[in-house]
């Protein structure tokens, strides 16, 4: 099985919703293409994924829509 993309959106928001599927135990992999940091004349507008196993996805499934309905 392999991972699954299940957001794409801004840092903050990504990050409370990585912290809400690690309360009930699940693993989150977070990809944050912006640059930068590394160079600064890059602008910051790139988002933020989050990735699960696909094999978890049942078990956030009521966690990330619970989410989208709170934003």
């Amino acid at each position: 099985m392999g991972l699954i993309k299940i957001f794409s959106g801004n840092e903050i928001l990504a990050v409370t919703l990585k912290d809400k599927l690690e309360a009930v135990e699940i693993n989150v992999v977070i990809r944050n293409n912006n640059q930068s940091n590394v160079l600064p004349s890059v602008s910051a507008d790139k988002p933020v994924e989050l990735f699960i196993q696909e094999t978890d996805f049942h078990k956030a499934n009521p966690v990330i829509e619970a989410f989208r309905m709170s934003i």
